[in-house]
């Protein structure tokens, strides 16, 4: 391919592609084949110039050389990946705006005017049919209002003005769906599937192996807490499966053998084997569209409060109109009042605002669900924070093994990992990663796994069982016991690392430390979150108080619970709400999911469990908590805009009205001012926050 450099820093490289035009397509295409770069960490590709960006690690021969290679027709780029872009879709509605421009202003300016007084009546009929069908369900609403205006303007003979009222309906009826469209389209891929990692069944074994290598008719194995990665055909176990984000259904579902399930949503309980029948993601990525666009629960009360005051000003925008016409006996004057409506800005701008306040928090790394989880963000004043993976670093590392038997301390990690690679929790994860870097291989050595969620995991190595978890999971609920000759060890345990237990048929084997280190920027966070307004924010963790209390102080929170469980957590959310406060949980793992579900808004940290992030109303990126700041910021913005909106629709409309009633503004004067105001709040709707 043949390119320019248009600017280069280290790191960072911009280059334009020299060709007559790009495409959409093409454009997908580049930025595919450049994300495919393990040296790129970002790139952004610039249809409208044949411009791209890239960041790179690394010296820059590779990636010169990589772009010299690159050919259109020599990328194969998953169907998924291009029915999942935005760029059709603008290009679709710039052309959509493109021609209504241009047909307006052609028509106006070269059509005889017999010609364009019969074109104007045409464009008209759909309008007026709105406005009939409305009267017809004995309803007040915005649309019998454009069809007076129009209507009332063609019967006096004044086609510039109903034409003119005709061409902003259309123009702000675009604008409003491709926002829409658009914003709707980015949280939907925000929602997508990434899934690089399953389980697959071959010969009777568990291999972890690559999403991308899974063919139709292939066996995967989905253990509790994690995200289904294909459509398939349930062949052995059962359990409860969530499709909220699919179907918007509350509560899990069954599935048994034979039952049929979807990617994406996420195994509660139990363990299931499917047999593969649909590899790509596209389908659901159409489930999420549809979803988001049916469901009306994801709607901020705000948007519905507009709309509830649109369509009640409608009645009162005809009163007046028909009370300056009894009262001057001035049909311009009543005119000028019915061409002005307060409905039509407010229902086309708090939506924009919204779903470009949903747009913007994307492009920050943060993931919203729907507007209303916004709006609840702005109101709370509780936010309660898990500890481990939260507030500390979502990547713990192991420090040592303490062995508490004969056996050899790499035997016991790799016995350990062998457990937890099946659970998505920062600690199991810290656990596998140490037996990795030991180069402590390993097969399947025990039985099924069950998960006791909070609590650890329990398995047989052939006839011995084997747990591993808390403290008070393995030593108070299980009753294992603490060898006679190993007890001392036991109480010199270093009290400055988090524990993890191991035992074999009831007697203690291990005690894995785990470094569990603060995130840097926590402290800071609490406190800019303090300054946001939080009046109270609320620590709770597993771990034993002597941790949770060290953590505490550091962190600077108003409260800590420890040891508590699953339940405790959404036991304390209810209780703050049922006192009247709105209330933020923050979270990653599967045992935060009863708070994360309970809570006016739950925010899952990307890095943690999918059950977490599937329940979760907003996902942020796992690498900064700031972006918790960020998220508190956006939402006090939109709602400060959507009272900003509410002023300005109300005051310059109402300006208009009296101009109109005292004769200053002619009818098409007052159309086109109302509706050049409502399409400039709207614009103005869009802007970043």
């Amino acid at each position: 391919m043949k390119f320019v450099i248009k600017h280069e820093i280290p790191g960072r490289i911009r280059f334009h592609v020299v060709q007559a035009r790009m495409s959409a397509r093409q454009a997908d295409t580049l930025l595919y084949y450049l994300n495919s770069l393990e040296y790129v960490t970002q790139a952004t590709v610039y249809e409208r110039t044949a411009d791209a960006c890239v960041c790179f690690t690394g010296k820059r021969e590779p990636l010169i050389q990589a772009i010299k290679r690159f050919r259109y027709e020599s990328v194969t780029v998953p169907e998924a990946a291009l029915a999942a872009s935005g760029r059709t879709i603008s290009e679709e509605y710039k052309e959509k705006l493109v021609c209504k421009v241009a047909g307006h202003y052609v028509t106006k300016l070269f059509l005889p005017y017999p010609m364009r007084a019969a074109w104007t009546v045409c464009k008209s009929l759909p309008y007026l049919f709105a406005g009939l069908k409305s009267l017809s369900k004995r309803k007040l609403e915005v649309s019998v209002l454009d069809a007076t205006a129009i209507g009332v303007s063609i019967l006096r003979g004044d086609f510039g003005t109903a034409a003119s009222v005709m061409f902003l309906l259309g123009i702000g009826e675009t604008l409003e769906e491709w926002t829409h469209k658009k914003s709707v389209g980015d949280l939907a891929r925000s929602m997508a599937l990434h899934v690089s990692k399953v389980w697959m069944r071959v010969d009777g074994q568990e291999l972890l192996v690559d999403a991308s290598k899974v063919q139709e008719g292939d066996e995967v194995v989905v253990h509790m807490g994690n995200i289904i990665p294909f459509d398939g055909l349930v062949t052995a176990g059962e359990g409860l499966v969530n499709q909220s984000s699919l179907t918007g259904e509350p509560l899990p579902v069954h599935r048994m053998e034979g039952s049929y399930v979807y990617a994406g949503s996420v195994l509660e309980e139990g363990e299931l084997t499917i047999a593969v029948k649909k590899t790509s993601g596209a389908s659901r990525y159409e489930k999420i569209v549809t979803m988001i666009e049916e469901s009306e629960k994801l709607k901020s009360s705000v948007e519905g409060k507009a709309r509830r005051l649109a369509d009640r000003l409608v009645p009162v925008t005809l009163a007046g109109t028909a009370a300056t016409w009894l009262l001057t006996g001035n049909v311009q004057k009543a005119l000028s009042v019915l061409m002005v409506d307060f409905s039509c800005a407010l229902k086309l701008a708090m939506p924009i605002a919204v779903l470009s306040a949903i747009r913007q928090a994307g492009n920050c790394n943060i993931t919203v669900k729907g507007g209303k989880y916004l709006e609840a963000v702005s109101q709370a004043q509780t936010i309660v924070f898990d500890k481990t993976g939260t507030l500390t670093k979502a990547k713990p590392t192991v420090k040592m093994v303490v062995p508490f038997c004969d056996v050899d301390e790499r035997e016991l990690l790799r016995l350990a990992a062998c457990l937890e690679e099946h659970f998505p929790h920062s600690m199991a994860k810290a656990v596998v990663h140490a037996a990795r870097m030991a180069g402590l291989d390993h097969e399947e050595m025990h039985s099924k796994v069950e998960y006791i969620v909070a609590h650890g995991i329990s398995s047989y190595v052939g006839e011995k069982r084997v747990i591993i978890g808390s403290a008070h999971f393995v030593l108070d609920d299980e009753n294992c016991r603490i060898p006679e000759e190993y007890q001392s060890r036991f109480e010199a345990l270093p009290e400055e690392y988090s524990h993890l237990y191991l035992a074999v048929d009831g007697l203690l084997a291990a005690v894995i430390c785990i470094e569990d280190p603060l995130r840097p920027e926590s402290a800071a966070v609490v406190r800019e979150l303090k300054k946001a307004g939080f009046s109270k924010i609320v620590m709770m963790t597993g771990d034993s108080e002597r941790t949770a209390a060290a953590v505490a102080a550091r962190v600077g929170v108003d409260e800590y619970y420890s040891e508590v469980l699953p339940e405790d957590k959404a036991r304390y959310v209810e209780q703050e709400k049922a006192s009247g406060r709105r209330v933020l949980m923050v979270g990653d793992g599967i045992n935060d999911s009863p708070a994360l579900s309970a809570a006016d808004a739950g925010v899952a940290i990307s890095d943690g469990a999918e059950l977490a992030r599937e329940i979760a109303d907003i996902t942020i990126a796992a690498d900064d908590l700031n972006e918790i700041v960020r998220l508190k910021a956006l939402s006090d913005a939109l709602m400060k805009r959507i009272d900003k909106n509410y002023r300005r629709i109300v005051g310059f409309n109402t300006a208009l009205i009296l101009l109109g009633v005292g004769g200053i503004l002619q009818p098409t004067a007052s159309a086109m001012l109302h509706n050049a105001s409502t399409l400039l709040i709207s614009l103005d709707s869009m802007r970043d926050l």
